[in-house]
């Protein structure tokens, strides 16, 4: 895990000038994979055929099988390690055609998110929040059909939480 997590600082570190020029910051899964390689990390993509979108994930979170209660509340996809120190939730939600901006905005005024901010990841728009008070940190996107494909990762206080959720994070994109 230190390996992984010294990578990522790495990876971070690479891309933050870029990030800092822009007025909207870009990841792009292309500038993280080298470091990746270099530093024998390995994982692999899952797909959500519901929104033609894949995600990549480090080995040892795993994907658990979804109740239909699970799937009736928006879930497409939600990942764990054996030991449920963390987790990945992918919802599908529907905000009633409402756009990115606007679910921005939305967010902004909810009591219990902080740090709302507009993105690129892989050429999609999309925006980045936490809710400190669930510990989690988000990322959204709008899709064809005028709902967000929301990816929630936790813990985001643990330490270099910001690293790991930022690989995962990188590695969105269409399918």
């Amino acid at each position: 895990m230190k390996k992984f997590i010294s990578l990522l600082v790495l990876i971070c570190v690479a891309l933050m000038p870029a990030a800092l020029a822009e007025e909207t910051p870009s990841l792009n899964w292309e500038d993280v994979t080298p470091a990746l390689e270099a530093g024998g990390v390995t994982g692999q993509f899952y797909t959500f055929d519901e929104v033609a979108v894949k995600m990549w994930l480090p080995d040892g979170i795993n994907p658990i099988d979804l109740t239909e209660e699970d799937t009736s509340k928006g879930y497409i996809g939600y990942f764990q390690p054996d030991d449920q120190s963390a987790a990945v939730a992918v919802v599908y939600v529907d905000v009633n055609g409402m756009s990115l901006e606007e679910y921005a905005d939305s967010l902004a005024q909810t009591d219990g998110v902080t740090e709302v901010e507009m993105a690129t990841v892989n050429g999609l728009p999309c925006v980045t929040y936490r809710m400190p008070e669930q510990d989690t940190v988000n990322i959204s996107f709008t899709t064809q059909a005028g709902s967000i494909l929301e990816v929630t990762c936790w813990p985001a206080s643990v330490e270099n939480a910001d690293l790991v959720w930022g690989a995962v994070a990188a590695s969105i994109q269409p399918e």
